[in-house]
This record gives C-alpha cells, sequence and structure tokens, in this order.
C-alpha cells in the first residue's frame, strides 16, 4: 500500500485523557517495537499512554507494511520511539509523511552511534539500553516539565528495581562463564554475548545473512558443522521466531552433540511480557545452559 493512500484522511489525532495527575492529559507515546515501548510505558507510569506498532512474536519488523491504523497512531503521538540502523524502515516514512514540529522523536540508532549496516539488535545490548532509558526520561522531562519529578522517581525505580535481577543474571553471567566460547544462530545474539564476555565463534556473515533473510554461504555452513561436530562451541543460541532450515538443521545437529541449546526472541515472549522480565528469563535460561555444559 502507497504511503500517499496509507494517510489519506489522517487526520492528526488528540492525546488522550489522563486519570487525575497534576497533568490532566497523558502524554502519547508510540515505539516502533514493544521492547522499546515496555520501558517507556514504565519510565512515564500514569503520565503517559504507549502504544507499540509491533507487538506480536510472528511479525517481522523488518517488511512490516503500516496500517492506515499505524498511520493515524504515529500521527497523534507527541513522542515516538524508533529503531532505525534499518531495522524498521517503514517507521521514518509514516513521521515524514505526517510531520508535526511538536513531536520529539527517539532514534535509538542515532543515540548509540550505530549506523545502518550496523547490528541493529540494540535491545540486547545492556549498555545500549541504559542510554535510551536515560533519554526516554530526559524527553519526558522536556514534553511535561510539570511531571519532572515524577519521571525522575520512576527512573530511579525502574533502574534500581525493575531492572535489579536483569542487572544481576548479567553481571552473574560474565563474571561465571566470560571467555566461554558459543555459537549462535544470528546477530542478535551478538551485542548481549559480547556484554556477557562470550567468545561467540560463529562467522559474523553467517549471523548477519539468518538477520537479514538471505543464504548464507556453504564455507559459513561448513564451519559451523565444524564448530558443533569438534565441540568448539559449548552453548548453541538460537531466535526461536526466525528458525530457518539452516538453524534447525544446526539445532539438531548441537543437540545430537551433545551441546546444550537455548532460545532467544525478536520481540517480548510472551507479548504480555515486561522487557526485564522476558530478559531475565531467557538470561537464566542460557545461565543454565552454561552450567551444563561446565558440568560435561
Amino acid at each position: 500500500m502507497g504511503l500517499t493512500l496509507l494517510l489519506a484522511g489522517c487526520a492528526k489525532g488528540t492525546e488522550r485523557l489522563g486519570s487525575a495527575t497534576s497533568s490532566p492529559v497523558k502524554l502519547t507515546v508510540v515505539a516502533a517495537e514493544n521492547f522499546w515501548g515496555s520501558i517507556a510505558a514504565q519510565l512515564g507510569g500514569s503520565h503517559v499512554a504507549v502504544t507499540s506498532i509491533i507487538s506480536k512474536p510472528d511479525t517481522d519488523p523488518h517488511t512490516y507494511e503500516p496500517t492506515t491504523g499505524d498511520a493515524r497512531t504515529v500521527a497523534s503521538a507527541k513522542y515516538v520511539i524508533v529503531n532505525g540502523i534499518g531495522y524498521d524502515p517503514w517507521a521514518p516514512k509514516l513521521l515524514a509523511a505526517q510531520p508535526d514540529p511538536g513531536r520529539k522523536v527517539l532514534t535509538v540508532g542515532d543515540l548509540v552511534g550505530v549506523k545502518e549496516g550496523g547490528n541493529p539488535h540494540r535491545w540486547y545490548s545492556p549498555g545500549d539500553v541504559a542510554k535510551v532509558i536515560d533519554q526516554i526520561t530526559a524527553d519526558y522531562e522536556a514534553l511535561d516539565p510539570a511531571d519532572a519529578a515524577s519521571f525522575a522517581a520512576l527512573h530511579t525505580t525502574y533502574t534500581t528495581a525493575g531492572l535489579a535481577q536483569y542487572t544481576s543474571l548479567i553481571a552473574d553471567i560474565k563474571a561465571r562463564y566470560a571467555g566461554t566460547p558459543v555459537g549462535a544462530s544470528e546477530s542478535i545474539f551478538a551485542p548481549l554475548s559480547d556484554a556477557l564476555g562470550l567468545h561467540l565463534l560463529t562467522p559474523p556473515s553467517f549471523l548477519t545473512a539468518i538477520s537479514e533473510g538471505s543464504d548464507p554461504t556453504a564455507a559459513d555452513r561448513a564451519a559451523i558443522d565444524a564448530q558443533i561436530k569438534g565441540h568448539q562451541i559449548k552453548v548453541y543460541v538460537f531466535n526461536s521466531q526466525n528458525s530457518t532450515p539452516d538453524v534447525a538443521a544446526q539445532v539438531k545437529e548441537a543437540k545430537d552433540a551433545g551441546i546444550p541449546t537455548t532460545t532467544i526472541t525478536e520481540t517480548l515472549e510472551p507479548p504480555t511480557s515486561t522487557f526485564q522480565d522476558w530478559q531475565s528469563a531467557q538470561l537464566r535460561s542460557l545461565e543454565a545452559a552454561l552450567a551444563g555444559a561446565a558440568r560435561t
């Protein structure tokens, strides 16, 4: 559907009325993906109304076709969070087609200094997540100065209590398993692997190919087969929302070789989960797989 047709008849909406707070109207926030939307909602509390466009596990953000409803949602937003780095190319098009000088936009890639062509999966980088959290709070305070104290308090609560288990698991895994050689199905795991100090042996070209939906080379397939058969990797991590025939074959090969496997997902799983609960569950599963590998 062309963008012109998509936006036909889309008038700029009004902000939704909020509950009885110091501001009579909630700040309307749109996140292109629900992992950023979850964080935005928790940092805004009762002062914001957050809508995430990509919220279903079977939706591919790279190839998503926005609806007229998405266009209306973005048009009415006062704050929009997009990932950037080529991950959600439809989002800037929606914004450009319905400009609003009063709207603030956070593009994560620009914030963390990763250009298109780099690894777009910044929500798997704890350091980048921290930068996004700080920026969202700063933007909320700028957009709604009357509630700045509330936003500051919500930021403190989220970073100290909300993310406590997530932060603890990252530190524990790094302390116990840094340097462990691992394999992965795609580049989504690379930022987290780096943060945990793991040694990701899978060829980067294979990781990128699977992430971008292209065919990996025969040389990369052979290299991964050798890593698995030779037990060069101790754990294999795969994105269960993007299991290609190549990935499925590697998972089976790893299991047959007695190498522990564990999963991660592109978006919140379940979709009703919070960012920190979702990530913590995956980290616990990874920690269990690493512990199992250490015992063998």
